[in-house]
């Protein structure tokens, strides 16, 4: 994703990764615990960091996850990505 992709809020990021998820990723994310998302930093939250630029400048999604380092906002975008997936399952059924 090129710098003039990159989400620059918390809503476009979240609609990003679910595009980009599986059925299967979708349906085991939503299953999770939330104190589970953590495990999720190193794979799904690496892949958020690369690619909407929280290493790479990307100020106004940090700004939109109140979070200042890379990091902590991709953990504040993978639970928001939780809490729209189990939305989701919620309105299904």
């Amino acid at each position: 994703m090129n710098q003039k992709q990159w989400p620059t809020t918390i809503d476009e990021a979240v609609g990003v990764v679910i595009a980009s998820l599986s059925d299967e990723e979708k349906a085991t994310i939503g299953a999770m615990a939330e104190s589970e998302l953590i495990g999720l930093h190193m794979g799904l939250g690496a892949w958020i960091r690369n690619n909407f630029g929280l290493w790479s400048g990307n100020r106004q999604l940090l700004e939109s996850t109140g979070e200042p380092n890379a990091d902590d906002a991709s953990m504040v975008i993978i639970v928001a990505v939780w809490r729209r997936l189990r939305e989701m399952v919620t309105k299904v059924h």
